[in-house]
């Protein structure tokens, strides 16, 4: 079987603008399975209904919209499919000196250089801020020239200042800056969402990326900050999160779609996780189940 590397993407601004903002209507932008980097640094809103984010090593669960800024390089799959929901998805692209070099340097601007700096690991922001910037992307969207970059810069402004936000990939992340090491950490990224329902062993994931398991494990730890069983456990948490939220299934039947073969097991790695038990979870989500 073929995995697929990160796809480098070349986007081109709007005519008429320094940078792109682009809406999808439900359906129109599925993208969840390709994984992507494009220099650009991109601003993404999804508009009601939930789904997977998988951002660097992070992997999470969003439900009622989405609201992230990626960073330049950071590899991602898109936020939505079929099974989103969604109402709409706003996508604003643009790169780190599409105002020029000098204008980074003035005082108005080191908010936003600073946003800009940390949006390399990834940046999730909450209900809130998501649903006051959502409406203003959108306006945002539907002005034009010099009325629209202004809007632009007000709303990197404001997601700057919000301590409401939440950076995805902790520590340093590496896949950021040495784009050699995209290929063999996405071919194993990819064999994880193709296979996280089966059982895999450490000694197959070494050897697709041709290393001995001891140095494979060192490599893997240096690269997302976590432990290849980790990165598999959130991985599967995720889908869990994403299952007891929207399927009638029993909590059994979750654990065992999810990948784990051990409900004990489960149970305890969802609690370290998630704060609480599966069942809490989806009573929060008022799910009833006959």
């Amino acid at each position: 079987m073929k995995h697929s590397h990160p796809s480098f993407e070349a986007i081109k601004p709007n005519i008429g603008s320094s940078f792109t903002s682009l809406k999808f209507l439900t359906n129109e932008n599925i993208k969840s399975h390709v994984w992507h980097y494009h220099p650009e640094i991109e601003l993404i809103y999804v508009c009601k209904g939930s789904g997977k984010r998988q951002i660097g090593s992070n992997i999470s669960y969003f439900s009622d919209g989405d609201l992230v800024l990626i960073g330049s390089n950071l590899p991602h799959c898109g936020l939505t499919n079929e099974n989103t929901n969604n109402e709409y998805e706003m996508v604003i692209q643009f790169k780190p000196d599409f105002l020029g070099e000098a204008i980074w340097e003035t005082p108005e601007m080191q908010r936003i250089v600073s946003l800009l700096e940390k949006s390399k690991a990834g940046i999730v922001f909450g209900d809130t801020v998501k649903k006051e910037v959502g409406k203003k992307i959108l306006d945002m969207h539907d002005s034009s020239s010099l009325d629209r970059l202004i809007r632009f810069l007000g709303i990197l402004d404001e997601l700057a200042v919000t301590q409401d936000c939440r950076i995805l990939n902790a520590g340093k992340y590496y896949l950021q800056t040495q784009v050699e090491d995209n290929d063999r950490i996405n071919v194993i990224f990819n064999y994880v969402k193709d296979h996280f329902r089966e059982q895999m062993t450490l000694e197959e994931i070494a050897d697709l990326a041709n290393m001995k398991v001891p140095s494979f494990c060192r490599y893997f730890k240096k690269i997302t900050n976590k432990t290849f069983t980790q990165f598999v456990n959130e991985y599967r948490i995720t889908h869990s999160l994403k299952l007891l939220a929207e399927q009638p299934l029993s909590i059994t039947e979750v654990c065992f779609e999810s990948g784990f073969n051990n409900f004990s097991y489960f149970n305890k790695t969802f609690k370290e996780y998630v704060k609480k038990s599966p069942s809490q979870y989806r009573k929060e989500f008022n799910y009833l189940i006959e």
